[in-house]
């Protein structure tokens, strides 16, 4: 880039990379996934997921510091994985416990 320092700010002035995609290829997964997240139907079930389940996974990894599981093992990794759940539920109900009941 004649100015690499473009690319780093908001504005989106720097490089942008596309790939042009020949009509000869079959479709496969990914552009299956991408016509159903793009329908009407998709937009609706995505913005909801985006309110509802994101937030969880943000706070888990970000407040909770869970970037990488500490143990190795299908069963001990998703023993690690309940258990920080099973914190973020307890939290939950300590926090908004009285606007439920």
């Amino acid at each position: 880039m004649k100015n690499p320092s473009a690319a780093n700010h908001r504005k989106g002035t720097g490089r942008q990379v596309s790939f042009i995609i020949s009509d000869k290829r079959k479709p496969n997964y990914t552009d299956w996934m991408k016509r159903r997240v793009d329908s009407d139907v998709g937009k609706q079930i995505y913005s909801h997921r985006m309110s509802v389940v994101e937030p969880v996974f943000g706070n888990i990894g970000t407040t909770k510091k869970l970037n990488r599981f500490s143990l190795r093992g299908k069963a001990k990794v998703q023993g690690q994985w309940q258990l920080y759940c099973m914190v973020h539920n307890i939290e939950k109900v300590l926090n908004y416990g009285d606007i439920a009941a």
